[in-house]
């Protein structure tokens, strides 16, 4: 396929930052359309955006007139596009292993401390802050306490979640990681993520992906999304 794929996505989007790192380990360009999840009332919930996304969500990736949505969906539609340079292994038993980590993180942590959660607590039961984040740092605790048990006990973890090449649970993971570090959770007792994450950091694919790194990050900015 030869359409150029643009990718609507917000700088400090978890989930739009999962893509970002999978396009840059494909090693395919794209063109990028900022959507601000919190400047005038969320350009999410704009009528020409809600009609590519029903879900008022990033990312949402255009290929061509095709419109492909969930990040997770995303990653592994590029796989089977493009095969060179996976993000999944060969062999099923290792899939569903990646898949498992993959979800843990996209599906089980991310959700319970996305902005529309949060927002929920603040607009509707006026959760004071304090409360709230102390919400998303059990939340996140909780699953990373998962994960690293995950890693650490299996042999098949390597310098990466799997193996010796990043992939699709290292995409998931390494965007969590920094969203942690905003609610400022604790890390330190996650060996085996710490050493995974300073390995994805040294590539290119992953700093260039970076939320600081993108168009529409602004400068220093509060809790939002």
């Amino acid at each position: 396929m030869s359409d150029r794929l643009r990718l609507y996505s917000y700088w400090r989007s978890s989930a739009a930052y999962r893509v970002r790192i999978g396009l840059n380990l494909k090693g395919l360009p794209y063109d990028l359309e900022p959507v601000h999840l919190v400047r005038d009332g969320g350009q999410q919930h704009h009528p020409d955006y809600a009609r590519l996304n029903p879900q008022h969500l990033v990312p949402t990736l255009m290929h061509g007139k095709r419109v492909l949505r969930q990040s997770l969906a995303i990653l592994e539609y590029l796989d089977e596009s493009w095969p060179e340079r996976p993000l999944m292994p060969s062999s099923a038993r290792d899939r569903a292993r990646v898949r498992a980590l993959a979800q843990l993180v996209a599906c089980d942590i991310h959700p319970l401390g996305n902005l529309r959660v949060l927002r929920f607590f603040d607009e509707e039961w006026r959760v004071p802050p304090v409360e709230r984040e102390a919400w998303v740092r059990h939340w996140v605790g909780e699953g990373l306490q998962a994960m690293e048990t995950l890693l650490a006990n299996d042999l098949v973890t390597g310098t990466y979640c799997h193996g010796e090449a990043p992939g699709l649970a290292d995409c998931c993971l390494i965007p969590q990681l920094y969203n942690a570090r905003r609610f400022e959770v604790d890390l330190s007792p996650y060996p085996t993520i710490a050493r995974i994450e300073q390995a994805c950091l040294a590539l290119p694919a992953f700093i260039h992906a970076s939320p600081e790194r993108q168009p529409d990050a602004p400068g220093p900015a509060p809790l939002d999304a």
